[in-house]
């Protein structure tokens, strides 16, 4: 009986994990609004994210998914606050705004401090990439690369693209779903 209870309590936190990824994404589409733009793009770096989760975090021997997955969901939560209150949705604006909405968010829900911190780190410098070199954070960056690249380089030229992605993807699997993409074929 022993044996199993490692695997029970493990299970147990995947559990609450995928319950409060439910959750912030409520909340980040309550944020939104009905800004479907927003939220299908939160949802797919998401999908990127807990993609490469599942690899680098075997091959790098961690990886919290609370983090990542909170991170993707709320990383441009405060693209509208940065747009009321500055009047752009520039990364830099989203990098000041996003944190406290996510702090916000994460605490209401109950999400420990340390995780928090965390997340704000990655909100806060998703679109910069400075003061944060995390695993989690790389999955973040790579994956929100993985989804802009096709909206933001549409039409460029495979060596563009190819330059592009060897300059910008932060693991190993984020440069293998690029390279395998339709945009990069």
């Amino acid at each position: 009986m022993t044996e199993n209870r490692p695997a029970s309590a493990e299970a147990a936190k995947l559990k609450n994990c995928d319950s409060q990824r439910d959750l912030l994404i409520s909340e980040m589409k309550n944020v939104f609004g009905d800004d479907r733009r927003r939220i299908d793009h939160a949802l797919a770096v998401l999908s990127f994210a807990e993609t490469i989760l599942t690899v680098e975090a075997l091959d790098a021997g961690g990886g919290d998914p609370l983090t990542v997955k909170a991170a993707a969901i709320l990383h441009d939560i405060g693209i509208h606050e940065a747009q009321r209150k500055h009047g752009s949705s520039a990364g830099r604006f989203q990098e000041i705004e996003g944190p406290p909405i996510a702090r916000s968010i994460m605490a209401k829900l109950g999400l420990d401090e340390g995780t928090i911190d965390h997340v704000c780190r990655i909100v806060g410098s998703h679109h910069s990439g400075r003061d944060i070199d995390t695993l989690e954070f790389r999955i973040i960056w790579d994956s929100d690369w993985l989804v802009n690249i096709p909206e933001e380089h549409a039409g460029a030229s495979h060596e563009k693209l190819q330059r592009l992605a060897d300059r910008v993807f932060r693991t190993k699997e984020g440069r293998r779903l690029a390279e395998k993409s339709t945009w990069m074929t």
